[in-house]
């Protein structure tokens, strides 16, 4: 062999350079197995035998602690790339697993060195992969590592996998949870942890949604505990703010009900970009699931409702969700469905009279086929039916509900309480070990005892920022839950429908107390009604037929008797008088607009009445030069007859414009030309 070796170098290789390429998978492996490190840089020496000066060996081995298995090796990109350049006599490394473990990598190195004319060395001797024999013998190896990857892989992920169906593979444990030392998984013993997570699921039980959960701990100022894994302070709890990726988390977490749960996602796989990309897993594919492992913070009855309703509060994906209650008005968001077709409708908001108002819509014809919606309904006679239906079934269970307003005001404030309580004593305990560290020192050490000094000061001023804060929220939840406010609460729920009809109820809270009662609703549009078919959380149901809503024009139009009382007025008044008039009375357009002189006009048109001037033509009413030809007068003349009383005139419209009276006497005239000559 090593005679071939020798035959395969030539003049031209030893001009070039040797590259020694070492590479270990794991950082562990850097650590643990120094043995195998050393056989690597000891290579170097077989370059030395074979020729290459010691001048002229490059060791590359940034890649030590990288996998062969994936992309992201700038060691083994600087050898290509050195090889690519005919810069390279031969590559030099213990196996062939060292420089690829998987066949793209290895082929293409292969292909490189065969165009430059670069061999190959490891510990079995010295390949030529321009020649065919060689060539075909790195490629089997190639093939057998990338193989034997396979194997080691599927041998570990085999005991993990037995490990797991058996719950006893050791898995991280998720904030709220800790291994005895008997690696069985138990609550974490501090009680402050507990209770955070306690309140946590009581108040997404209570309000519904991740924002919302988030919004009561940020109003009440609570902090929440986190583990930290990695870094100088692993392993060490501490309390920050809550965020909404922790929220979500922890209530999609099948550990908090206590299960056991293993393979919930794919395996990491890395896309054409080079970023590894993996997806969750539904239930029924999970590789692992054993109920009630262990002890957990709420029951799996409980998190299997956590997740309809999350899932139900999601806006993207398939299916039609319900999606959290939010501010609009319309009242049943979320909760309607098409008669026709049976997909989930949706809100649409128009301006109208009285403001935004909502429109129920469906979809779901329009997205299958490509022709139009199902069925579009306004929706707010749907919502004062539904409100009326839920204040009459409310009437008998308002002292149940006085009852249960009040103690979960009183619940809700002492579990906030308590919870701001703990994070007061874990300021306290942590002073007092700053406190007992610095009393430790030697007071000569200045460097030591100053630093110790500054500890003690600042976890200080946290115990009384944390006391004062305590205090603060103490005395707000004294005033809003005083004995005035219970009587408030008994009040308004002793009289449900006027707390449902108060204008200062959020919408968001009216639709809660729909959700609470109602499980869906489903509309038909027929050609003169609306049938609506509710379906109670008890599983009852009940029908309503409504008349058919106004559509917008007719929702716009003017009322009868408002038309009537302009065509009556018109007999009398040009428009801008009647508009005075009808505004006087209270009345109003069809879009609850105030009259104007043009508005009158539009009505008269819209409903055929005729105007003031035809009214008054047809009942015989001269025009100033008919009236002036027929007297054989000037015009100047009518109009200071006019002043002047002589003559009855009608104003005819609101430019100024008279009609006359036919006087039928001529010696009047006359009369006053006999003055004008006296004059």
């Amino acid at each position: 062999m090593r005679d071939q070796s020798n035959q395969k170098i030539t003049v031209e290789h030893l001009r070039r350079k040797a590259y020694l390429y070492i590479r270990q998978s794991t950082i562990r492996q850097v650590v643990e197995h120094q043995e195998s490190t050393k056989r690597q840089y000891q290579l170097g020496q077989r370059a030395a035998a074979l020729g290459w000066p010691t001048d002229s060996l490059v060791v590359i081995d940034e890649d030590l602690g990288r996998s062969g298995a994936h992309g992201g090796r700038q060691g083994f990109e600087k050898l290509a790339s050195e090889v690519s350049m005919g810069r390279a006599g031969i590559v030099l490394c213990l196996e062939v697993s060292r420089l690829a473990r998987n066949c793209s990598d290895w082929h293409r190195l292969l292909e490189i060195c065969a165009i430059t004319d670069t061999l190959i060395l490891d510990e079995e001797g010295v390949y030529d992969p321009g020649h065919f024999n060689d060539r075909l013998l790195l490629g089997l190896k190639g093939t057998i590592s990338s193989a034997e990857l396979h194997v080691i892989r599927a041998r570990l992920q085999g005991g993990m996998l037995n490990k797991a169906r058996r719950g006893e593979l050791r898995l991280r444990l998720p904030i709220g949870f800790v291994y005895d030392e008997k690696d069985r998984v138990v609550l974490d013993p501090d009680k402050q942890v507990q209770e955070s997570l306690r309140h946590l699921f009581a108040t997404f039980r209570r309000v519904g949604s991740v924002y919302g959960t988030l919004r009561v701990f940020r109003d009440e100022g609570l902090k929440f505990p986190q583990r930290v894994y990695q870094g100088p302070r692993k392993g060490e709890l501490i309390w920050t703010d809550l965020q909404v990726s922790r929220v979500s988390y922890i209530l999609h977490n099948p550990r908090y009900p206590g299960a056991y749960v293993y393979g919930r996602r794919t395996e990491k796989r890395t896309d054409p970009h080079g970023r590894a990309v993996m997806r969750w897993l539904k239930q029924d594919q999970w590789h692992t699931l054993i109920k009630d492992f262990h002890d957990g913070y709420i029951s799996w009855q409980e998190y299997e409702e956590n997740q309809n309703r999350l899932e139900a509060n999601r806006q993207s994906g398939e299916g039609y969700n319900r999606s959290a209650p939010r501010e609009g008005p319309a009242l049943l968001q979320g909760l309607l469905l098409c008669g026709i077709c049976g997909q989930r409708m949706s809100v649409r908001y128009y301006h109208g009279q009285g403001g935004l108002n909502p429109q129920y819509e469906c979809h779901g014809m329009d997205r299958k086929t490509g022709g139009q919606g199902c069925q579009s309904i306004p929706g707010q006679s749907i919502d004062r039916a539904l409100g009326a239906l839920l204040v009459e079934l409310m009437n008998p269970m308002t002292l149940e509900v006085a009852l249960a307003v009040e103690q979960e005001l009183e619940a809700r404030l002492d579990e906030a309480d308590k919870l701001r309580y703990q994070q007061v004593e874990r300021a306290r305990h942590e002073a007092e070990l700053a406190r007992r560290r610095f009393m430790r020192v030697d007071p000569d050490n200045r460097l030591v005892a100053d630093s110790l000094e500054a500890e003690w000061n600042s976890r200080l001023r946290e115990l009384r920022e944390s006391e004062e804060q305590y205090e603060k929220k103490r005395k707000e939840d004294r005033r809003v839950l005083n004995e005035q406010m219970r009587e408030k609460v008994r009040e308004l729920a002793g009289n449900f429908p006027r707390l449902w009809n108060d204008p200062r109820v959020a919408q968001r809270e009216r639709k809660r107390m729909v959700r609470l009662v109602l499980e869906d609703v489903t509309l038909v549009r027929e050609a003169d009604k609306i049938k609506v078919h509710v379906r109670f959380k008890a599983g009852t149901t009940k029908t309503l037929s409504l008349p058919r809503p106004l559509r917008a024009w007719e929702q716009r139009k003017i009322d009868r008797e408002v038309v009537e009382e302009i065509d009556r007025l018109l007999d009398q008044y040009p428009n801008a008088h009647i508009a005075s008039i009808l505004n006087a009375k209270g009345f109003s357009s069809g879009t609850g607009k105030s009259f104007d002189g043009r508005r009158i006009s539009k009505v008269r048109r819209a409903y055929g009445l005729k105007s003031r001037y035809e009214r008054l033509r047809d009942a015989g009413m001269l025009t100033r030069n008919e009236l002036a030809a027929k007297q054989g007068v000037h015009i100047g003349t009518i109009a200071r007859w006019r002043n002047r009383g002589r003559i009855k005139a009608h104003l005819a419209d609101d430019q100024g414009q008279y009609l006359y009276e036919d006087p039928g006497d001529v010696s009047l005239m006359l009369k006053t030309k006999g003055e004008k000559k006296a004059a």
